[in-house]
């Protein structure tokens, strides 16, 4: 004991030539005492600080625990316990670990002062004070959702000094809490559009969009690189395209956003497309079908090999009805894996694989390398380009059930789509199975929705006769609060299911072009 004594009184004698330096991280360790607390309350004496064998909570500190990472404060033994005025007391393992207490003070941009504890007080501390924290955060981020974005807008616009444009603080709170007022309305893309004098933010919701601020241009450059540092883009680089992708949590919920930044003569255009990983997956009853497209529908994807197509415009749903199919189908007697652009969900017992363009992995060749994975059933994010079709046709006949997506505007066109890709006419009706051609429509809202009485020429522009209204009368929204004023809240998909029987392959065989694969289709009772 007396020679770890005379230790801490060398270190003591040196001080002075160490200049903030000192190569014990954590007292207690380098010493190896058996009596931690003892030691530390005679060095304390020593260097005349205080010495904690208790540290108590006090909620004054929490805005300089949310500054502090806990996994900083734990690898480097410190916490912060007390303020009075514009200094921070912080309590910490070793007091020599000048760096530490430099980055401190940086961080907090605080005087600092020091107060020595043991391990075991620190690490408790720490635990206790950041779960507290934690508390503090999720409030502060509660209150952040019901902020006014106009009331940050006006901020921004009048500052009180020139030198306050600088301060990104309010561009910091602009961006987040444009993020939480999009999740809370339900929105599905975010736009931040530059124009001459001012930059215009948009959400699109159930498929529409709505002007939600305008922000003034000065203010242009520091939003877009608040979102490109969120986004781990280069914030230097404004002459070209970029995308990346953010990932954050809001109100418990894993949000994954999809970034696009394109350069435009007005400055650089940014859009956001907002994916809610913690969404609960619709199922196909769920997705817009009625009892007879979902009984088809469930003895098409029971096939044991084959391709079923689901077709339509970018953000018509296509990706959510493949995951109504795979869930279905998913069982564990089968093995189900995925190619996708991106991974929108993860589907529990399901093999899901990313695209990466940088690294080539493309759909040919993750698909290409899924066959050799002993795959049941294959889902294909999308067929852009003929090899991928060509793998996935020839996995078709290999006894593997392909469910992808295809960019045309109905199910008759997909066929013509194929063959155009340079693939022949027998591969594509010996290996199609169905093709869905679908679109979403708004839904009324129920809080308030009214019934009317069309008049003939509404009937007559729908092409619905009267005679199949019940009651005489149709339904509308008036708009109210929880519907954003609009009369619609939600969205639900319209199908159009083409199957192809003996007189639709002939067709295909014939390269007949799409008109002649539609009549045929309509003449055989094609679900519409």
């Amino acid at each position: 004991m007396q020679s770890d004594n005379k230790f801490i009184a060398d270190i003591l004698n040196d001080l002075s030539s160490l200049q903030g330096e000192c190569k014990v991280k954590s007292l207690s360790a380098e010493l190896d005492l058996s009596n931690e607390d003892n030691m530390l309350a005679d060095l304390s004496a020593r260097l005349n600080i205080p010495f904690l064998k208790d540290i108590e909570y006090n909620p004054e500190i929490n805005d300089a625990l949310i500054k502090i990472p806990i996994n900083y404060a734990k690898k480097n033994l410190l916490v912060p316990f007390k303020k009075e005025g514009n200094t921070i007391y912080i309590a910490l393992n070793n007091p020599f670990d000048d760096a530490s207490i430099d980055d401190i003070r940086v961080l907090l941009g605080s005087r600092i002062k020091t107060a020595l504890a043991s391990k075991e007080t620190l690490l408790s501390a720490i635990n206790f004070f950041y779960d507290k924290t934690a508390h503090t955060t999720e409030e502060m981020m509660e209150d952040l959702k019901e902020e006014n974005l106009n009331s940050i807008a006006h901020e921004l616009e009048e500052p009180e000094d020139l030198l306050d444009v600088s301060d990104e603080a309010p561009i910091i709170r602009l961006v987040n809490t444009v993020l939480f007022q999009s999740v809370k309305n339900r929105a599905s893309d975010i736009h931040f559009e530059p124009f001459e004098r001012t930059v215009i933010v948009r959400y699109r919701v159930d498929g529409v969009l709505y002007s939600i601020l305008n922000v003034s241009k000065r203010f242009q450059s520091a939003i877009a690189s608040r979102i490109k540092i969120m986004a781990g883009l280069n914030i230097a680089e404004k002459r070209l395209p970029q995308d990346g992708r953010i990932r954050i949590k809001i109100a418990g919920r894993d949000i994954d956003i999809r970034v696009s930044v394109v350069p435009t003569s007005h400055g650089e255009r940014i859009v956001l497309r907002l994916l809610d990983k913690s969404s609960v997956q619709l199922s196909l009853k769920d997705i817009g079908m009625d009892d007879d497209l979902f009984q088809q529908t469930k003895k098409v994807i029971a096939k044991s090999n084959g391709i079923i197509l689901v077709t339509g415009p970018t953000g018509s749903g296509k990706t959510t009805t493949l995951y109504a199919a795979l869930s279905e189908l998913n069982s564990t007697e089968k093995n189900i894996i995925t190619v996708e652009d991106p991974v929108e969900y993860q589907l529990k017992g399901i093999g899901q694989i990313q695209v990466n363009s940088k690294i080539d992995l493309t759909f040919a060749n993750g698909l290409r390398s899924i066959l050799r994975q002993d795959p049941d059933i294959i889902m294909v994010g999308e067929i852009r380009d003929r090899e991928t079709a060509e793998i996935a046709i020839q996995a078709s006949l290999t006894g593997h059930l392909v469910l992808s997506t295809l960019h045309t505007n109905d199910s008759a066109t997909a066929v013509t789509r194929l063959i155009d890709m340079d693939i022949e006419p027998f591969l594509v009706s010996s290996s199609l199975v169905a093709v869905y051609a679908q679109r979403l429509v708004r839904v009324i809202c129920d809080e308030c929705r009214e019934s009317f009485r069309p008049t003939d020429e509404e009937l007559k522009e729908l092409n619905i006769p009267r005679s199949s209204l019940t009651a005489d009368v149709l339904y509308r929204g008036k708009g109210c609060q929880i519907c954003m004023d609009t009369g619609y809240k939600g969205r639900t998909a319209i199908y159009e299911l083409l199957l192809l029987d003996e007189s639709i392959k002939t067709l295909i065989l014939k390269t007949q072009d799409s008109n002649a694969i539609k009549r045929a289709a309509i003449n055989n009772s094609m679900k519409r």
